[in-house]
């Protein structure tokens, strides 16, 4: 598969398999093509040659419907219109469902309300969207892609803007959706250690390029972090999740005399 923006080529000869039922997490350095690929699975791009198959069809000759009853999308930014509420804009992921015969339900409502509680914007529900914080914007957002009740979601980057504990949050109700629901996930994240604690499967690219797949206790190396990030590291078992631990090599302190310079609030 080639992905290109006009005559920029992104990657070439890319070929990926996301397995079913599965926490895919995809990592790599900024402008990899991370969010590309993305792009791409999601039918947001259309590859210049090759094609992307969603069991077994080409998603760019599925109908919209059915790619949107079957695919939720996050990008990673995301514009809401001016006014919008927060339940307004949840509410919004609803609509694949909607049709000449099936308008909203009592069933829409209910998981307009249970995926506003499940990303903790349940007290939020009135407020206009453009009031809220970065952090608080991105919850929104992922409860709208809840709502939209698809097996298959797909999310670019969803701990941006957030503090570490609600990243875990959003990490954490990310595992519950693969664990519990059966849903598949494909995750863009930068957190190499976030990556290898919750993937399933982890795709490592790097300049357009799948260095790397598998779960990760198998690929997650030293050299392929440094293959991968340029970063010299060693890699351990998390002491909380057994999982694969990045440590990166300590800086070298330079032998020049400390700064005397001070700074000082009154």
């Amino acid at each position: 598969m080639r992905l290109a923006y006009e005559r920029r080529i992104i990657a070439e000869e890319l070929t990926v398999a996301i397995p079913d039922r599965s926490f895919t997490v995809i990592i790599g350095p900024n402008a990899c093509g991370k969010s590309t690929l993305l792009r791409a699975l999601s039918r947001m791009l259309k590859p210049t040659a090759g094609a992307v198959l969603l069991d077994g069809e080409d998603i760019h000759t599925l109908p919209a419907r059915k790619v949107a009853r079957t695919l939720g999308l996050l990008p990673q930014s995301s514009i809401a219109p001016d006014g919008i509420s927060v339940a307004e804009l949840v509410a919004r992921g609803r609509y694949p469902h909607q049709g000449l015969l099936r308008q909203w339900s009592r069933d829409d409502e209910r998981v307009v309300e249970e995926s506003m509680a499940a990303t903790g914007v349940a007290d939020l529900a009135d407020r206009p969207v453009d009031e809220l914080s970065g952090g608080q914007r991105q919850r929104v957002w992922i409860a709208m892609a809840l709502a939209q009740q698809t097996p298959l979601l797909m999310l670019d980057e969803p701990t941006t803007y957030l503090d570490i504990a609600h990243q875990i949050e959003i990490l954490d109700l990310c595992a519950h959706l693969h664990e519990e629901q059966g849903r598949t996930l494909v995750v863009v994240l930068h957190d190499l250690n976030h990556a290898a604690r919750y993937a399933t499967h982890l795709i490592a690219m790097r300049e357009g390029r799948v260095m790397a797949a598998g779960n990760p206790r198998d690929i997650v190396t030293a050299d392929l972090v440094e293959q991968v990030f340029g970063l010299p590291c060693r890699v351990i078992d998390d002491p909380e999740s057994g999982t694969p631990m990045v440590i990166p090599a300590a800086r070298r302190r330079a032998d020049a005399t400390p700064s005397t310079a001070a700074m000082e609030l009154a």
